[in-house]
């Protein structure tokens, strides 16, 4: 009798070791909630540089970003990528034009601000 109480009570506590480790609250916290700040927290960010600029950078940015994406569209320069026969656009071409051209993407300025930060 006192074999077979063991047996159950050793699996229930295997069973629930085995679900807390699966589910720890510390996993959700650190991998998905952090995560989603830090994306809201970027998109924030992002939306206040653009809504920052005065009407007439901003139209600026319109006809470069069109200019850009023409030149980072065309056949000759797109990137050869696996599974794409007619490759994609070329990101790192549009934000080195659109950067010479006075507008940069938000991306690039900000990596240019860590450079900044990094010299100092």
């Amino acid at each position: 009798m006192q074999i077979r109480t063991a047996k159950i009570r050793l699996l229930i506590q295997t069973g629930i070791g085995i679900f807390l480790t699966g589910c720890s609250i510390s996993d959700w916290y650190n991998g998905y909630y952090v995560e989603r700040y830090a994306i809201k927290e970027a998109q924030k960010d992002r939306e206040k540089y653009y809504n920052s600029e005065s009407p007439e950078m901003q139209e600026l940015r319109k006809q470069n970003q069109t200019y850009c994406l023409d030149l980072a569209k065309k056949p000759e320069n797109r990137v050869v990528r696996a599974g794409y026969p007619n490759g994609v656009w070329n990101q790192g071409m549009f934000e080195i034009c659109m950067k010479n051209r006075g507008t940069p993407t938000y991306g690039a300025w900000a990596s240019m601000q860590k450079k900044n930060m990094m010299k100092s």
